[in-house]
């Protein structure tokens, strides 16, 4: 990968304190035009199916937001649909311009969405597309990439393998997020050929609800039980990856498996430095949010919105403006690049047994 290809970020303190619905972090900024004070709400779905979503998202939207001073409300759901519309009418009610949301699943997001839009509030749908929702704009990467990455990192693994027609399993993402059936559109599009030229064999293949890692690897278990041969691992993210990790561990086949992921987690990349996972996929966070930061901080002063592209919605038959950002693979020998990229600290991945890999593979 070209050196400097990642753009590089400063680290940012966490903004936060404990609300009755979830995590909430806010700040003020200036008046915006016409007297009125521009406020943007961002509702995050939960903590627990990606660390991405207090340790990237949270700060550097609110960074973003006290950079254009403008005042805005940071709150998580934590998973909890009910506390997901609570915080949402708690912010309409406070007067946001602009509601960005993550949705938990299609079904509460358009709730939420159709309501803000009734009170003329302006919303955004950030990293997962609402089906059927009424959300005026879209902010995420190429998500359809991200899954070919994972079939072509899973294909690239395998090529270093001895194992001749190896069996895949797959552990996709929560069936109620449109994100992974983008993701599973993409590496199938990779793997399917394969399995119909033979070179591959299907294996089990399974969604995982809520994205929820216990779970994972009690499936990822019954899979491995089931057919012993597994050969190698799609998994949807570095959280259900290590699920798979843990299995493969207990019963001595770490690293002789590839396994993917996405996210670049620090206990993803983690891994990778160990050998014991393939690849991840690394999408930028920082650009994730900040693209969404400005696209907010515009609507809500009243101007239009820029994007890069328009993503279609099958349930609402609509185009959505949008603006998507390109996904990276990350392999052992460009883990390098999310470290210089700002996104993870050295201190965070370089610790214990990790600091002599993390040498070699040239993090200083």
């Amino acid at each position: 990968m070209r050196k400097g290809l990642l753009l590089a970020t400063a680290s940012v303190a966490l903004l936060s304190s404990v609300a009755a619905c979830g995590n909430s972090s806010s700040g003020t900024g200036s008046s915006g035009s016409g007297g009125k004070k521009p406020k943007i709400g961002v509702i995050l779905p939960d903590s627990k199916s990606s660390a991405r979503w207090e340790t990237a998202d949270r700060p550097y939207l609110a960074k973003a937001f006290k950079a254009a001073g403008v005042d805005y409300d940071i709150q998580n759901a934590q998973g909890d649909k009910q506390a997901f519309q609570t915080i949402a009418d708690q912010m309409i009610s406070s007067g946001v311009n602009v509601l960005v949301i993550v949705n938990l699943d299609s079904g509460t997001g358009k709730a939420v969405l159709d309501k803000a839009k009734a009170q003329g509030v302006a919303t955004i749908d950030y990293d997962r597309l609402t089906l059927g929702g009424s959300a005026q704009y879209y902010v995420s990467f190429d998500n359809t990439q991200v899954g070919r990455l994972q079939g072509e990192g899973l294909g690239k693994c395998l090529s270093g393998m001895k194992a001749k027609h190896p069996i895949i399993a797959e552990l996709n993402g929560s069936p109620t997020d449109n994100n992974a059936t983008l993701f599973a559109n993409g590496y199938n599009g990779v793997l399917d050929p394969k399995y119909k030229s033979g070179e591959y064999r299907k294996g089990p293949n399974q969604s995982v609800p809520d994205w929820d890692n216990a779970q994972a690897g009690t499936i990822f278990e019954q899979m491995l039980t089931s057919q012993p041969k597994i050969g190698g691992v799609l998994a949807a993210n570095d959280g259900l990856g290590n699920a798979a990790i843990a299995v493969l561990r207990k019963n001595h086949r770490n690293g002789e498996v590839p396994v993917t992921g996405q996210d670049a987690t620090v206990q993803g990349l983690q891994n990778i430095l160990s050998g014991d996972q393939c690849m991840t996929v690394y999408k930028a966070v920082k650009k994730e949010a900040d693209a969404t930061a400005k696209l907010a901080v515009d609507l809500a002063k009243g101007q239009k919105g820029q994007t890069n592209a328009t993503v279609e919605d099958p349930e609402g038959n609509r185009g959505v403006p949008s603006v998507l950002l390109a996904p990276v693979a990350i392999y052992k020998d460009n883990v390098k690049d999310v470290v210089d990229d700002g996104f993870v600290a050295k201190a965070d991945l370089c610790t214990g047994q990790y600091a002599a890999l993390c040498a070699k593979a040239g993090i200083k």
